[in-house]
C-alpha cells in the first residue's frame, strides 16, 4: 500500500514538474518573442530606410483598401523593386505628395501607368474602397516597394508594444514572472539541498553514534576480558603459592619418623654397653 502511494506521489510530482517546465518555457518564449517584436517595431516599422529580410513593414492607417485587400491596423509587408517593372493592378507603397497626407507612406493600387507634367514616368494610384484616384501622380523616386502580404491587426499590436503599458504587459511582466519562477525554483532546490544535507548529517550522526556504541560495547567486552584475565592470573598465582606451600610442608612431616630409629640405636648402644659391663664384671 505504501509502495503504491509512493509511486502515485512520484508520478504526480513528475507531472507537476513537467507542467511547470512547460509554463516556464512558454513564459520565456513569450517574453523573448515580445522583446524581438518590440525591437523590430522600434527599428523597422514605418521606416523607409530599414528592412527585415528584404521586407519593409508599414501599419495601414486607413480603410482605403479595405474593400479588396487590407484594413486599418493591418501590417503590410513591402519588397523594394525596380519601379519600371510595376504594372497596372499592382499594389505599391509610396511616399505621398498629396496635400492631405503629405510625406506619409501610402499603400494603394496602380490604376494605370502615366507620366507627370514634366514627363517623368509614374503611376495613377487609388484606394479600392473609395475608387477615387489619388491627387498626385506617383513618380519612380517616390516608390518604396511592391506589396507582398499583410497580417491583420498586427500594426495595432506593434503600436501597443511601443507604449508604456504595452512594455509593462508584454515584456516586463513576463520577465518578472520568469525571474519569480526561477527564484522559486532556486528556493525549492536550496531547500531540497538543505533537507538532503540535513538528512545526510543526521545519518552521519546516527552512524557515529552507532560506531560509538559499538566501540563502548567493545571496550566493555575488553574490560570484562581484562578483569577475567586478571582474576585468572590471580587464581594461577594463588594456585602456585598453594603448591609451593604444599611442597614446603611435606619434608617437615617426613622428618618425624626417623626418631624411633635413633631411639632404637641408643637402646642398642645401651645394651651393648651393658653387655660389656657384664663381661667385665664376670672377669
Amino acid at each position: 500500500m505504501d509502495e503504491v502511494k509512493t509511486q502515485t506521489e512520484s508520478k504526480r510530482e513528475k507531472v507537476l514538474n513537467l507542467v511547470k517546465n512547460i509554463v516556464t518555457w512558454v513564459v520565456v518564449a513569450v517574453a523573448v518573442f515580445m522583446m524581438i517584436f518590440t525591437v523590430i517595431s522600434a527599428t523597422t516599422l514605418n521606416r523607409n530606410d530599414r528592412s527585415l529580410f528584404g521586407l519593409k513593414m508599414y501599419k495601414v492607417l486607413s480603410d482605403s483598401m479595405k474593400a479588396t485587400d487590407f484594413a486599418a491596423g493591418d501590417l503590410v509587408f513591402v519588397k523594394e523593386v525596380d519601379p519600371a517593372t510595376l504594372k497596372e493592378g499592382d499594389i505599391v507603397s509610396y511616399i505621398s505628395q498629396n496635400t492631405e497626407n503629405f510625406g506619409e507612406t501610402v499603400t494603394h493600387k496602380i490604376r494605370r501607368l502615366t507620366t507627370d507634367a514634366d514627363g517623368n514616368a509614374g503611376f495613377v494610384t487609388y484606394g479600392t474602397t473609395t475608387d477615387t484616384d489619388d491627387e498626385k501622380i506617383v513618380t519612380y523616386p517616390f516608390v518604396v516597394g511592391k506589396y507582398q502580404f499583410h497580417i491583420p491587426k498586427l500594426g495595432y499590436f506593434f503600436d501597443f508594444l511601443r507604449t508604456t503599458p504595452g512594455y509593462i504587459v508584454c515584456i516586463l511582466i513576463p520577465f518578472l514572472l520568469l525571474i519569480l519562477s526561477q527564484g522559486l525554483t532556486s528556493v525549492r532546490l536550496f531547500r531540497q539541498y538543505k533537507s538532503e544535507q540535513n538528512a545526510a548529517l543526521e545519518e552521519e550522526k546516527a552512524k557515529i553514534a552507532a560506531e560509538k556504541e559499538e566501540t563502548q560495547k567493545m571496550m566493555a567486552e575488553l574490560m570484562a576480558m581484562k578483569a577475567q584475565m586478571e582474576a585468572q592470573s590471580a587464581q594461577n598465582v594463588q594456585n602456585v603459592q598453594n603448591a609451593q606451600n604444599a611442597q614446603t610442608e611435606t619434608p617437615s612431616e617426613s622428618a618425624i619418623p626417623p626418631q624411633p630409629e635413633q631411639e632404637t640405636a641408643t637402646e642398642t648402644e645401651a645394651e651393648t654397653a651393658s653387655g660389656e659391663g657384664q663381661v667385665s664384671d664376670s672377669q
